[in-house]
């Protein structure tokens, strides 16, 4: 075939566009159906058949239906790549460079018109794409966005990874974009069903780094990923198409790390990563998916401002601490006659402790008193600097145990047999299997227990919408405060050893202090508000207390409770609890539960059980 002659048919195609007739309709059709072309438009099958595409923005689409229509999206969007030059950057192949790449190499589009895209090209530039590596900022549960962690890809440029310089880079984050102050609740409320709307951005990876590692204090794992720099100019060029789009933003599933793995499989088309995420996407599953996928190639750690003051801290004596803090309010001791006294080799250690606690509280002081202090420090250091700090690095977080978790119980409530089954959609309890996680984080949503009574009696045991505590251990140098919030449906005892199933919202806050290197106390004031049709008012408030040992041995983890509600209708409820859990594998534990149960109501309980535990995602 001859070059007029294919050019001819390509105009004839492009007629046949304009009066609705089908262009090369066996050719059309299958593009259409691509999982290329599928992935570009963000479709998902219906759930009654039919596409629908998760992009909910009307200017992301070319044709009317665009969204649950894939064969006339592309058929509207070869239409608009033949439209005049003249229109710059406003022409479709400037807007959509990826669509315009991929439709021309499939059908041979070589007399395209040739738009000046100028202000494509000068991004592109700038970000200058060449390698790709995905970063997990580690669960932060004083925040309920970041609660399960995060994830986030950061573009390098050529040579970036030798240089040492990704303070360079951009980051592509994938977030919900909320107007005004949300409170932590709303946003919970409103991430959970949909509320937001959720956007792309690319920012400078200092800005990035500076929130999530020296902000909020966590940890930034980051994996370098095996993609070519054509498959991350690939993933690139469809980031500018959805420069502003707008897509629906869920806080389990179509979320930070669910969007991102859209775009890693268009960068390496044939390799499937959402299709493993049908319910929920736990950023920590998401990145063990890539991981299974094989696409990393090496893993990179960055502790926070936190861990390097701990570890810094770590061989300090009590009277070391001490002079920590006093140099962290007033450097000017550096030059008291008792600290000079001590060995060099420890003052260096104290000074770098002093100096790394000041700019822990950086973010919650004056910028002109703790940029003093870190200036005078900073000179002790100079004129006496300490070892190089070693900062051990913890378990990979992608190498915990996954995320959704089935139960299976039997056990007896005084001399009545049952059975219980039970199902977590996400994620962590402080007995759960450890490696992974941080000892004293539980993190537990939409948890269902069913059980089964002798004589085929069946109840709703509990139905947890949220159970969150923070059992983070005190020490000389930090003070966190740590909590606890809940709610849902449970059984309570009740008259006559009755257990009514009654609604609750409950939390708490106290301390918690490090007994041992892996035994934990704590103690914690607690408030309950009640819906129970047992008592008079149908609504009561309570007080309390719940305290305890976390005790981390070579079975797995054991708690010792002991907890109690006083009510403002008088009634009294109190409960002793141990639980052991027997880490079988990553994936598999066996956990005994023992439990007393008082009230002034009736007859002290003893419940007793052995349940299985398989996590999976």
């Amino acid at each position: 075939m001859t070059r007029r002659t294919a050019t001819l048919k390509r105009i004839f195609a492009v007629l046949a566009l304009s009066l609705s007739l089908p262009l090369h309709a066996a050719t059309a059709e299958q593009l259409a159906n691509d999982p290329y072309w599928i992935a570009l438009g963000h479709y998902e099958t219906g759930k009654l058949g039919g596409w629908r595409s998760y992009v909910d923005d009307d200017d992301f689409f070319l044709a009317e239906g665009g969204e649950s229509d894939p064969a006339a999206e592309l058929q509207a969007t070869l239409k608009a790549l033949y439209q005049p030059a003249e229109q710059g950057d406003r022409h479709p192949q400037c807007i959509y460079p990826a669509r315009t790449r991929w439709l021309k190499a499939q059908l041979q589009l070589d007399d395209l018109p040739s738009p000046d895209c100028a202000e494509y090209r000068n991004w592109i530039a700038d970000v200058n794409p060449h390698s790709t590596v995905l970063v997990f900022p580690a669960a932060y549960l004083n925040s309920p966005s970041s609660m399960f962690g995060h994830t986030l890809l950061r573009i390098d440029q050529p040579d970036i990874d030798s240089h040492n310089t990704a303070l360079l880079s951009y980051a592509l984050n994938f977030g919900a974009f909320i107007e005004g102050d949300d409170n932590s609740i709303l946003y919970a409320w409103r991430g959970l069903m949909g509320g937001y709307p959720g956007l792309f951005a690319l920012v400078p990876y200092r800005d990035k780094l500076s929130e999530y590692n020296r902000l909020e204090n966590r940890d930034l794992w980051e994996y370098r990923l095996n993609l070519t720099p054509e498959e991350t100019a690939r993933m690139v060029e469809h980031v500018w198409e959805l420069k502003q789009i707008r897509f629906d933003y869920f806080f389990f599933d179509e979320n930070c790390s669910y969007r991102l793995l859209e775009l890693l499989e268009i960068a390496r088309p044939g390799i499937e990563l959402t299709e493993h995420f049908p319910l929920t996407a736990i950023p920590t599953d998401t990145v063990r998916a890539v991981k299974d996928a094989g696409l990393i190639e090496r893993i990179d750690y960055r502790p926070s401002r936190e861990r390097e003051l701990l570890a810094r801290a770590e061989p300090l004596q009590a009277d070391e601490e001490a002079w920590v803090l006093r140099l962290n309010q007033d450097p000017a001791r550096l030059e008291d006659a008792d600290f000079l006294a001590l060995p060099a080799e420890r003052r260096a250690l104290i000074q770098d402790a002093a100096f790394r606690l000041v700019r822990y509280h950086a973010n919650d002081e004056g910028r002109s008193s703790n940029a003093q202090r870190s200036f005078q420090l900073l000179g002790a250091i100079n004129r006496n600097p300490p070892p190089p700090l070693e900062v051990e690095r913890p378990p990979l977080p992608e190498e915990g145990h996954q995320s959704r978790t089935w139960q299976l119980a039997g056990g007896s409530r005084d001399d009545r047999a049952f059975a219980e089954y039970g199902l977590r959609m996400a994620y962590h309890d402080l007995n759960d299997n450890l490696d992974g996680f941080p000892l004293g984080a539980q993190i537990e949503i939409l948890q269902l227990k069913l059980r089964q009574y002798e004589n085929n009696h069946w109840q709703l045991q509990r139905l947890d919408l949220a159970n969150i505590r923070s059992l983070t251990p005190r020490n000389a140098l930090l003070q966190p405060l740590s909590w606890q919030i809940g709610g849902g449906l449970e059984r309570v005892l009740g008259e006559d050893g009755d257990t009514p199933l009654v609604g609750h919202i409950s939390g708490g806050a106290g301390a918690t202090w490090q007994l041992h290197h892996d035994l934990l106390g704590f103690a914690l004031g607690t408030a309950r508000l009640e819906y129970n049709e047992d008592f008079a008012a149908v609504v009561s408030p309570a007080a309390g207390f719940n305290s305890g040992l976390l005790w981390r041995n070579p079975l797995g983890n054991l708690t010792l409770e002991a907890a109690g509600d006083y009510f403002h209708n008088g009634e009294v409820r109190r409960r002793l609890s141990l639980n052991q859990q027997w880490e079988v594998s990553r994936n598999l534990g066996l956990r005994l539960n023992a439990q007393r149960e008082f009230s002034q109501l009736a007859s002290p309980v003893n419940e007793v059980k052995l349940e299985l535990r398989w996590y999976h995602y």
